[in-house]
């Protein structure tokens, strides 16, 4: 590029060394930003750096100078993003099984250019998450931008379900297209869901986001705002473990009072706890969508947690569990 043409992006390029080259542990001098500058092609007296200086001012940045020693040095203090906040989500990227790993490099290569090199070192950290296996569909970014675009155009869409067989590979789940009303998405158990309602059963559904391929907007309106305007989506999302849907329905559970914070992790602050006349044990009604998910998880608590009613949901357990052992029998 001509030195004159690099004369133009001075400003740019002086803005660039001050976040690249400082931070507040990190200071650069007037005449190594002139080494800098003259190694990118640009010619500038000081003068003219202090009338750049005050333009970054005027447009946001925040360049200090102050005296050190007998050096007059400069950094760039406030950023858009502090170095603890980056750290929160490369670790949150890394530890994404949503993420691919490809897509997970190249968005942290991301991250490292908004803060200066040293603070770049310290997001090259790698977070060890005990059985971490990340999503090998590299697709799943432009499917999420689809479903965003037609829930802002209030369009249907459809699009391919597939599932695994025991070959390892990915199948349809049926022929033909699903095509539903996409209402929202949603992070649940590790995964992405996407929120619709089917016209043709008249329910909400939910499909894993990275399950789904060759997604279409169509010019048909979304239909299902009335049961979506019933729901609320937090409320929906504890009520189904793992997004596994089932017929809804309030259970009542007797639990030890040491679990008060694993149900309240579950299904939230707002459960009405009581106590019982064992003190040891509390009581709790909780709104759930009745699925083996559920009651896999109250058979993971084992004996510090019973199902007191209704007589259905009761019925229903103490059947699988008799399946169970008649299984290892």
């Amino acid at each position: 590029m001509p030195r004159s043409a690099n004369q133009k992006l001075k400003l740019y390029y002086l803005y660039r060394i001050l976040l690249e080259k400082t931070d507040d542990n990190h200071t650069i001098t007037m005449p190594e930003i002139q080494q800098q500058l003259e190694s990118r092609g640009i010619a500038a007296d000081r003068k003219s750096l202090y009338d750049d200086m005050d333009a970054l001012r005027m447009l946001g940045f925040d360049v200090i100078g102050e005296k050190d020693g007998r050096n007059f040095c400069y950094h760039l203090g406030s950023k858009e993003f502090e170095i603890a906040e980056l750290k929160l989500l490369v670790d949150a990227i890394q530890s994404s099984k949503f993420i691919t790993e490809k897509k997970s490099s190249e968005l942290i290569k991301k991250l490292t250019g908004l803060v200066s090199d040293y603070e770049a070192l310290q997001l090259k950290r790698q977070v060890v998450v005990q059985g971490r296996i990340k999503t090998m569909n590299e697709s799943i970014y432009y499917v999420v931008d689809e479903i965003h675009s037609a829930i802002s155009n209030n369009n249907k869409i459809r699009f391919n379900y597939f599932k695994w067989n025991i070959n390892k590979e990915m199948v349809p789940r049926k022929e033909g297209k699903y095509e539903v009303s996409p209402w929202a998405l949603t992070w649940d158990d590790e995964n992405y869901y996407l929120i619709a309602f089917d016209s043709e059963a008249g329910i909400i559904k939910h499909y894993r986001v990275d399950k789904m391929r060759d997604i279409d907007i169509i010019e048909e309106k979304r239909e299902g705002r009335s049961h979506f305007e019933e729901v609320d989506m937090a409320t929906y999302a504890r009520m189904n473990f793992g997004m596994f849907g089932g017929k809804e329905v309030k259970v009542k559970l007797k639990f030890k009072k040491d679990l008060v914070g694993v149900l309240l992790d579950r299904f939230g602050k707002d459960i009405a706890i009581r106590s019982t006349d064992d003190e040891e044990w509390a009581e709790a009604n909780v709104d759930v969508a009745l699925s083996e998910q559920f009651l896999g998880w109250i058979f993971s608590l084992g004996s510090s947690i019973k199902i007191v009613g209704p007589d259905e949901v009761v019925k229903r357990f103490t059947e699988d569990l008799g399946a169970i052992e008649k299984l290892y029998k």
